[in-house]
């Protein structure tokens, strides 16, 4: 893969899926270009409510959803369905999602299912859509207890990644976005992680900085998903840091912004990965992402007491309900001894138990420093 923080912007690409081609654009400004033209009659915007007043002024219809974890519930899809049919939505219709992953899982599986199926393009408005999200078409719903227990494949007819959004978010906002960018390119065994460490993006940086990073990760994850597009192998590594960050999740009332619980999980997996002998401590490349991921996290005021919340014992209770799992054993993805990830299973025992506890205890102490 060349060395994409290096190409001229804006970034414009296409990704190959099963169900065709769609586009995706890296672009300040160029969210305009998602209704530019289009018949208002035609089309339902499907928006986090804090947009609503902002497009209801300019005579589109609307769908508001609040973007809480609770949202994306299998009983809440019938309401955004009855409210899509309330604005007569047909087969004709297009869906333009803005907004973050609440409102993608939504969208994504609203669009899929109604009518069995209409087009959708997708306008993420968090650094986390723009990084890792808006790209594969894959849409997780709840269900009960069980996170992202359902969901499909619909990916959107175009994708429009508008960096003037980057300015509105705050540092946790932009932090969590950068825990999931860091993920991909270190999933990548390429040149991706290397290229990302050379961006040092955090917080802080400059919004060409974010431009590079985005384009780096988008078209990183373009390879996991014209490759791997319906999770069966290669693209499944991208699961590093979810299982031990739904946990934390979970655990924390959903207090913790998933961003950062991936970010926090990352750190519970190589933890993990030392204490059950897959990992040296100092391996190099996983190193560089732990000083990277703690350097981000010293910019989240609120981690520790976000840590302080956890319920410890919910940990282990949360992480076996995991789907990913098998009866008999857990499912997880770990750095092995040459840094690469790697999915294993691991036996459900009181032994495994001992260790996985440990090591979200250990990574949450260290939070709370």
């Amino acid at each position: 893969m060349q060395q994409i923080w290096a190409l001229a912007m804006p970034d414009y690409f296409k990704v190959v899926s099963g169900t065709g081609e769609y586009s995706v654009e890296v672009e300040k400004g160029c969210c305009t270009k998602a209704l530019a033209g289009k018949d208002p009659s035609r089309i339902i915007i499907l928006c986090d409510s804090y947009f609503v007043q902002k497009y209801h002024e300019l005579g589109w219809k609307i769908v508001a959803i609040n973007s809480s974890e609770s949202a994306k519930s299998l009983e809440n899809m019938t309401e955004i369905i009855v409210a899509l049919r309330s604005l007569q939505a047909d087969r004709t219709t297009e869906i333009v999602a803005i907004g973050g992953g609440v409102v993608q899982d939504i969208a994504t599986f609203a669009a899929s299912v109604y009518m069995r199926g209409v087009k959708w393009s997708y306008v993420p408005t968090t650094l986390l859509g723009m990084v890792d999200s808006c790209l594969g078409g894959k849409s997780s719903i709840n269900v009960g207890q069980y996170k992202n227990l359902v969901g499909n494949f619909y990916p959107p007819e175009c994708i429009f990644v508008d960096l003037e959004f980057i300015q509105s978010l705050n540092s946790v906002q932009r932090t969590a976005g950068l825990c999931e960018a860091v993920k991909i390119c270190f999933a990548h065994t390429g040149p991706a992680f290397d290229e990302i460490c050379k961006l040092n993006p955090l917080a802080s940086s400059s919004l060409n900085k974010y431009e590079s990073t985005i384009s780096l990760c988008l078209r990183t994850k373009q390879w996991f998903i014209e490759v791997d597009e319906f999770d069966q192998k290669e693209r499944l590594l991208l699961n590093f840091g979810h299982t031990f960050g739904h946990a934390i999740e979970g655990a924390s009332n959903f207090e913790i912004p998933h961003g950062i619980a991936v970010g926090i999980g990352m750190l519970a997996a190589i933890s993990f990965a030392c204490s059950h002998n897959n990992l040296e401590p100092n391996q190099i490349r996983v190193k560089q992402l732990k000083n990277y991921i703690t350097t981000l996290f010293k910019e989240v005021n609120e981690l520790s007491k976000w840590t302080s919340q956890i319920n410890q014992e919910q940990l282990i209770e949360r992480f076996g309900a995991d789907k990913k799992h098998t009866n008999k054993h857990y499912v997880i993805i770990i750095p092995n001894s040459e840094g690469k990830l790697e999915r294993i299973k691991v036996e459900k025992n009181f032994t495994n138990d001992a260790l996985l506890r440990n090591s979200f205890l250990s990574v949450i102490a260290a939070c709370k420093k």
